[in-house]
């Protein structure tokens, strides 16, 4: 049996939890769900995964722009991985919500705890931190693969009811300014033009104008721009010129770079070729 892993990554979190996913699994194959956000997608697999970030605490825009084009009535079994720092919150919730539109069922939805790359809110975690948090999810990883295996029914992960509530009618104000809140980033002295920003961006939305990145007011603030910078020459605001950057350690940029590039799909034959 054949399963479909889309992912939608920036700095790398779901990128390896997708691959970790799929290293547990027969047959599975990862695909970009931004190779496809824009155009009909029709999918045969018997599964499909959709692993992405939690943003604002709800799914993010590329991802509903995905489902909305995406016709999978055949498949059998759909589950949802949200990746956070620490609060789901009600995300997949809301993708069960977005899947019922589509008289899609989720089948089943999980939280997986990964480092934060939110930078406005704090800089990286310590090495050893995340180090934990990595050896923590990987278990889990290892169950969710299982559940799919077995196509097992699950309801899906969420926080406490008065939390999702209160983070939900946040996610709705803020959704709609998120393309906009790309204002603050800037590219200082550091700067060396090597135009990675604008590779690596999910949403194409980095050009360079003499040699420096301008942002489109586009912006999916996935932070794979500021994250990714070799010089950390990209800022965002006033407060993070000194604070610690982070992208996934097992992914690399060759990995993001491919994944852009839209050659980000591979299949994997069986936990055996899975590095641990």
């Amino acid at each position: 049996m054949k399963t479909t892993l889309f992912f939608y990554t920036g700095t790398g979190n779901s990128l390896w939890t997708a691959e970790k996913i799929a290293g547990f699994l027969d047959r599975a194959e990862l695909i970009a769900l931004s190779r496809y956000r824009d155009k009909i997608f029709h999918c045969d697999s018997d599964a499909i995964g959709l692993v992405f970030p939690v943003h604002i605490w709800g799914v993010p825009s590329p991802v509903i722009e995905f489902l909305q084009n995406l016709e999978a009535a055949s498949v059998q079994y759909i589950f949802g991985v949200a990746v956070n720092a620490g609060q789901v919150a009600g995300t997949l919730l809301q993708l069960q919500k977005i899947l019922n539109a589509k008289n899609l069922h989720l089948s089943s939805g999980f939280s997986i705890d990964l480092p934060s790359n939110y930078i406005p809110w704090g800089g990286a975690i310590s090495q050893e931190k995340q180090q934990k948090k990595m050896a923590v999810a990987l278990p889990k990883i290892e169950g969710i693969a299982e559940a799919v295996r077995d196509r097992v029914s699950l309801r899906p992960e969420a926080g406490p009811f008065l939390q999702n509530l209160l983070l939900s009618m946040i996610y709705k104000k803020s959704l709609p300014h998120v393309p906009r809140m790309d204002k603050s980033f800037f590219a200082d002295e550091k700067c060396s033009s090597c135009g990675i920003c604008a590779k690596i961006c999910p949403a194409a939305n980095i050009r360079l104008e003499a040699g420096k990145p301008v942002w489109l007011h586009r912006c999916e603030q996935c932070f794979a721009c500021i994250q990714w910078c070799p010089e950390e020459a990209i800022q965002y605001g006033k407060g993070t010129r000194t604070k610690k950057r982070y992208h996934h350690p097992d992914i690399s940029l060759k990995d993001i770079l491919a994944v852009a590039a839209g050659i980000g799909i591979n299949e994997k034959d069986s936990a055996k070729d899975q590095k641990a």
